[in-house]
């Protein structure tokens, strides 16, 4: 209870405390974004082998792989990383980006994670303060930056985080923490319904899937946080971002327009942004002036 009190009478130190833990978060997000797709592969396989042996004896268990087990270690040499190489962004430093036993290059992308989290939790906390708004939408956040990094990675949205966050969404609004339930509740419905609207559409005058199922998932859990009223705001956001980034792949990098690009980074960012500024947005545009926070 005096840790509560402390904060509460100290934004400064809440501020640092947020950041700090978004920091850590980061370092553990990482870890999901790593591993969280090799076990589902895994778990595809372990599906398909057992259709396909029927009622015989199935082999024996690959060793445990999950989001805890193993520890971390180094992917070229296999050198556990102990706990204070495991530092976030400040042991990436210490150790100049390489790993301590064989020399091998840390790929930047684990610290700059690392940060991103961080700075986005600082950005949570000084828009809702401290409140239970905060930790509802640092749990949405963190689960926007999995679910970006692992599309990026392998164009998969997982529903081990989509629907299980859709869920939460309506849970937390239950109690109109972020917008009234009425408002989640259509958002979630019309999240998924836009998509798969587009998608049935661009499928019968293309003859092509222009998106996978995890998009309209995606949507509708942002629609079930943030409310039916981001949503138009978030498409367009997610749509313009994911133009530039097209064009911009083609023109400097020569990238073909069939290579397919993963849209869930795209309407993860818009969808965060309209949830923390998006009436400051609209009200800008709007000529109306920025409402106070």
């Amino acid at each position: 209870m005096f840790i509560i009190e402390y904060l509460q009478v100290n934004p400064g130190t809440f501020f640092l405390s947020v950041t700090v833990l978004g920091l850590i978060i980061g370092s553990f997000l990482n870890v999901v974004v790593h591993r969280l797709p090799v076990m589902m592969e895994r778990d595809w396989r372990e599906q398909c082998r057992d259709f396909v042996i029927g009622g015989n004896p199935p082999p024996e268990p690959d060793e445990r792989y999950d989001l805890v087990s193993p520890g971390s270690r180094c992917p070229s040499c296999g050198h556990p990383i102990r706990p204070l190489q495991n530092v976030p962004v400040v042991s990436y430093m210490m150790l100049r980006g390489r790993c301590a036993a064989c020399g091998w290059r840390i790929p930047l992308r684990y610290p700059a994670v690392e940060l991103l989290t961080g700075l986005m939790s600082l950005a949570v906390a000084w828009k809702f303060g401290f409140s239970v708004q905060t930790l509802a939408v640092l749990l949405f956040t963190w689960s926007l930056i999995a679910l970006s990094f692992i599309d990026l990675d392998t164009q998969l949205l997982p529903d081990s985080i989509t629907l299980p966050m859709l869920w939460a969404g309506l849970a937390f609004n239950l109690f109109a923490v972020v917008v009234p339930l009425w408002d989640a509740v259509v958002g979630a419905i019309c999240g998924y319904g836009i998509l798969w609207i587009i998608y049935q559409a661009f499928r019968l005058l293309t003859g092509k899937e222009g998106m996978g199922f995890g998009d309209f998932k995606l949507l509708a859990m942002l629609g079930a946080w943030a409310g039916w009223q981001s949503l138009p705001l978030t498409i367009l956001l997610s749509s313009v971002l994911g133009a530039i980034v097209g064009v911009s792949l083609m023109a400097f990098k020569g990238q073909s327009r069939e290579v397919p690009i993963p849209f869930g980074p795209y309407l993860a960012l818009a969808g965060w942004v309209s949830l923390i500024w998006g009436d400051r947005i609209i009200a800008i545009y709007l000529g109306t002036g920025a409402p106070a926070s």
